[in-house]
């Protein structure tokens, strides 16, 4: 029992005390977006870690959602209904779930890689039909709304950030502890089963269709209760969200945190929004450096970076830290750090050289604002620079994987 409740128990507690360490508003703005993101991946992995459905198009039921609940508040803010703004994400889940029972019957009758074209498609279909109804979902520019309706209840308008964020970990919570008891059900558990093996499962007296549409169902619920949380944190909607980018978004950071563990898309929800919020904030090339991390990942980390945590806990668990592993570790962490500060200091110069804006006074050079110094792409010094951090860094790593399998 201990081992079910103590894990919900720290979570609930982190997400509670998360605004007291770090309680600047911009802080607290990445939190939330953490936390939609955070149960948007976990809706995902309803259908990639527990059903093995690729899907190229789940930003179509969160972005619905979101819709939805837009619609909503600016009903509730014209009068026409009498609505808690703090059940509205369950309006968007609702949104969602409808998406999921009309768009999830054609799209889940055909699995593998079918399924993944189709649900391609479809976000592409969406998208267009978004655009061409301006008159429901606002065009290009999108729906606004307001989130602060009617008196407050108990002192909470959810004008201030923190009170936002504390329905978004509110949310957060509950669809988190459903979604990791839906698994444990015989649903999830059958539908674990057509993952593996859907023949079998056939066999059994199982239709794999009509188990992966009831899981689509379900995860489109908590994709639209995503979406709904974001309406209300940001107060506008645009066709960005049913967009295939978002849904690249959302494939990349799930695999990034791991499928195969259940707090693997919260690792990869938390790091997805870190390059995309906060990292893009100091690069423009936050792109490319999360793009090169997704492939790093991929080759050489397969089960994510959850799997990197259980591998950890495993060995402190077992007691096999010893001063010998603490000197390995160490040194291929240095080893890293070089190789990355090379091939960091190599991406920003080629990128503010692409830009091919010439400042004033620099005699035709574009120069690099880096830690405080100024350094002129158009010269070997800095080139020659990265490459050796990058040529020793490589080298460093080779020889520490070498003696690693001397071992």
């Amino acid at each position: 029992m201990k081992r079910i409740v103590l894990p919900w128990l720290g979570l609930a507690l982190l997400l509670l005390a998360a605004p007291l360490v770090f309680p600047q508003s911009a802080a607290l703005s990445l939190l939330s977006q953490m936390g939609t993101m955070v149960l948007l991946c976990l809706s995902y992995n309803m259908l990639l870690g527990e059903g093995g459905m690729l899907s190229f198009g789940h930003a179509v039921y969160s972005g619905l959602g979101a819709f939805g609940a837009i619609h909503l508040m600016n009903r509730m803010s014209e009068g026409a209904l009498a609505f808690p703004l703090t059940l509205v994400p369950l309006a968007g889940g609702l949104t969602g779930a409808l998406c999921g029972v009309v768009l999830g019957y054609p799209t889940t009758r055909r699995a593998g890689t079918t399924f993944a074209m189709i649900t391609l498609g479809l976000v592409e279909l969406v998208s267009a039909c978004v655009l061409m109804l301006p008159e429901v979902f606002g065009g290009e520019g999108g729906i606004s709304g307001n989130r602060v309706i009617g008196a407050p209840v108990l002192g909470i308008s959810y004008g201030p950030q923190i009170q936002v964020y504390y329905l978004i970990a509110g949310w957060l919570l509950v669809c988190a502890i459903a979604i990791c008891a839906l698994r444990h059900t015989p649903l999830g558990r059958i539908l674990n089963a057509v993952r593996d093996n859907p023949e079998r499962a056939a066999f059994i007296g199982y239709d794999p269709q009509r188990v992966r549409y009831l899981a689509l169902i379900l995860s489109a619920f908590f994709a639209g209760v995503s979406g709904g949380l974001s309406a209300i944190n940001f107060e506008i909607v645009s066709a960005e969200y049913v967009g295939a980018l978002r849904s690249g978004a959302i494939l990349l950071f799930t695999f990034i945190g791991g499928t195969a563990y259940f707090y693997g898309p919260i690792v990869g929800g938390v790091v997805g929004v870190l390059f995309s919020s906060w990292l893009s904030a100091y690069t423009q090339a936050w792109q490319f450096y999360l793009g090169a991390f997704f492939i790093l990942i991929v080759m050489t980390t397969p089960g994510g970076l959850a799997s990197l945590i259980d591998r950890g806990w495993r060995t402190w668990r077992d007691g096999a830290f010893d001063r010998r592993l603490v000197w390995r570790l160490a040194s291929w962490l240095l080893a890293a750090l070089v190789t990355l500060a090379g091939a960091v200091l190599a991406t920003e110069m080629a990128y503010q050289a692409s830009l091919g804006s010439l400042a004033e006074g620099s005699d035709g050079a574009a120069p690099l604002q880096w830690w405080g110094g100024t350094i002129d792409v158009h010269a070997p010094l800095p080139w020659i620079t990265a490459a050796m951090l990058i040529a020793a860094g490589a080298t460093a790593l080779t020889l520490w994987r070498r003696q690693g399998a001397g071992r």
